[in-house]
């Protein structure tokens, strides 16, 4: 069918110069689908609904001079008015009417996904803003995304809430804080295939370790379910590393699995209304590894594939289809932290005498910070959060961001080091403690603590406001001796960090540390595991072990 105004691109037709047109998630995911579907990465097919599309709905709707009249006096250091303004904006343009000529070429795209998928196809519809995913700003999770949406009313709906969501609160403080124009931003929608995750897994990979910035790894996250719950940080995930060199190579390379709490995880519902839902999950699925090894080394095969196509390190979400077993790249954008840093200084937080510790968990970044809790449990609150306080939360998302960027700190009750709250920290350059399970019980709201996110594997919450240093060197100047700098290593959790020093290699590695502090197991112990006399023993190895067949 021929539209005089073509406002529907399928993936097949666009790719990464298309940015302008389909914004970063769309152009992103047309690139992998035209150029690495051949060489066998999987990836849902899909359309999207271009940012021409929105502006033409708010000049047909005549809403496109109202909206400016009600920016006009924003002023997004003022919660309030944030808050009002946000509301307003977002009012207009769901109260608009589609354009025929629109509302026909979306429904006539998704009946073309039915012919390919089946009768009321269940597709995601996630918002991809042309200003998103940019080397210098994560735009990711600042609008809207609604999965498990199944026939035509449902998507014109979710499509217009995906409009509406340009103007979230947390978009527009993000946006004004970037420099990028309000009216210049456009909006466009990905409407693709769902994998049935809901039945299996889902979760997130960096080709990079997202604390130290290493690019020899891929980092990968996984829980049962939705990938939402890892973005939103409503999950502990599993968390497995791969040596990129050696898998080159074609060794099986995995140098790390740890196994997450994941005591939810999302499913979809009947319900057209809410059409997914958060349910517990079992203690066999708390126990198990989301991912075998065979699936842990296919996805950074994957991982560094799309990394090669696209010249840097990559942030990306995949999910494993519970019903065809097979594993899918749902999308995948440039990794924005560690991209812009400028690795010529080399700043080591130490914290001379440790306090009482309240709360642990995992540590985002390397820095220490101290200053007054602040314990906020519902967005309504976040009016009442001053400058330089510590915030305190069950969890993160992007309503958030407005006190995160104000904040000396982060501790939340859950969440995995590329949750929202990780990812946002990583951002700002503040410390994070993610996954304490307690903060919120065991901390009040005055109390003075410090955040202690360099100490290794481990993110710890003291009492009062500790004393700490803060070196600094510069790398630039760093004049090499002619003997070999070679390093002592005995934490596997530090050697990423430390590798960023100027270093000939590893002079020696302290394998006893390594076995009491790491693997806290001795290896005799793990290789006559069957015939071990010591009940007390065998109990706490098979808990340090769970999820492991072999001991």
């Amino acid at each position: 069918m021929l539209f005089k105004k073509k406002f529907i691109l399928w993936f097949q037709e666009v790719g990464i110069k298309d940015v302008p047109k389909v914004g970063g998630k769309n152009a992103s995911l047309g690139e992998m689908y035209q150029h690495l579907t051949s060489k066998g990465i999987n990836i849902p097919n899909g359309f999207a609904v271009t940012a021409q599309a929105y502006f033409y709905l708010l000049r047909k709707a005549k809403i496109d001079r109202r909206i400016r009249e009600v920016l006009a006096d924003l002023d997004t250091k003022n919660m309030k008015n944030l808050m009002e303004h946000g509301e307003r904006v977002r009012h207009l343009i769901l109260g608009a009417e589609f354009p025929p000529e629109l509302k026909s070429q979306i429904l006539y795209a998704y009946r073309r996904l039915e012919q390919q998928y089946g009768n009321r196809v269940d597709v995601a519809v996630r918002s991809s803003a042309t200003a998103e995913d940019l080397p210098d700003a994560s735009f990711a999770g600042q609008q809207e995304t609604f999965l498990n949406i199944r026939g035509e009313e449902a998507l014109l709906e979710a499509c217009k809430k995906c409009f509406a969501s340009l103007f979230t609160n947390r978009a527009i403080s993000y946006r004004q804080d970037k420099g990028f124009d309000h009216f210049k931003v456009g909006l466009s929608i990905a409407v693709q295939k769902m994998v049935r995750s809901d039945r299996a897994s889902s979760g997130v990979m960096f080709t990079l370790d997202t604390e130290s910035g290493f690019r020899d790894v891929v980092l990968i996250n996984g829980s049962w379910g939705l990938g939402e719950t890892i973005v939103q940080g409503t999950v502990s995930p599993d968390e497995f590393y791969v040596f990129k060199p050696t898998q080159k190579q074609g060794f099986a390379s995995i140098i790390t699995k740890r196994r997450g709490t994941k005591k939810i995880k999302m499913v979809y519902t009947t319900n057209a209304k809410r059409p997914t839902k958060n349910v517990a999950t079992t203690r066999r699925e708390q126990e198990q590894l989301v991912l075998s090894d065979k699936e842990i080394l296919k996805l950074s095969e994957w991982g560094m594939m799309i990394e090669e196509h696209y010249g840097k390190p990559m942030d990306i979400e995949w999910g494993k289809d519970g019903i065809s077993k097979k594993l899918y790249i749902l999308q995948a954008r440039p990794e924005t932290v560690h991209a812009s840093k400028k690795p010529n200084t080399l700043e080591t937080y130490k914290l001379p005498k440790r306090g009482t510790v309240i709360v642990q968990g995992s540590p985002v970044g390397t820095k220490i910070a101290s200053g007054t809790a602040h314990v906020i449990l519902d967005t309504k609150q976040i009016g009442q959060f001053k400058a330089g306080e510590i915030l305190v939360t069950d969890m993160t998302d992007p309503d958030w961001e407005p006190i995160m960027k104000i904040a000396a700190g982060i501790i939340t009750n859950r969440g995995g080091r590329t949750c929202h709250a990780a990812i946002i920290s990583r951002e700002l350059g503040i410390p994070c403690v993610v996954g304490t399970e307690v903060a919120t019980k065991k901390i009040k709201t005055g109390a003075a603590v410090t955040i202690s996110c360099a100490e290794g594997e481990v993110g710890f919450v003291y009492a009062g406001a500790l004393p700490f240093k803060v070196e600094k060197t510069s790398l630039k100047a760093f004049k090499r001796p002619k003997t070999k700098v070679m390093m002592n290593v005995g934490q596997p959790d530090e050697a990423f960090q430390i590798s960023m020093i100027p270093n000939d290699g590893v002079g020696l590695a302290r394998e006893e540390f390594v076995i009491a502090n790491h693997i806290r197991i001795h290896p005799l112990a793990l290789l006559k595991f069957a015939t071990l006399k010591d009940k007390k023993a065998k109990k706490q190895i098979a808990e340090l072990t769970i999820g492991y067949r072999d001991k």
